[in-house]
């Protein structure tokens, strides 16, 4: 039963960080596509 438990919270461990991993990369192209508009806006002015 324990170790039932310790592979499921093993799983769940994995999957967290997989999830955080994904939305970091998410975050970091937003970032990305707000830098490029800022930069043609400059560029406009």
């Amino acid at each position: 039963m324990i170790r039932t438990i310790l592979i499921g919270l093993s799983l769940f461990a994995l999957t967290a960080c997989e999830t955080a991993k994904g939305a970091g990369k998410d975050i970091e192209h937003a970032g990305d596509a707000i830098q490029d508009a800022a930069t043609d806006v400059q560029q406009n002015l």
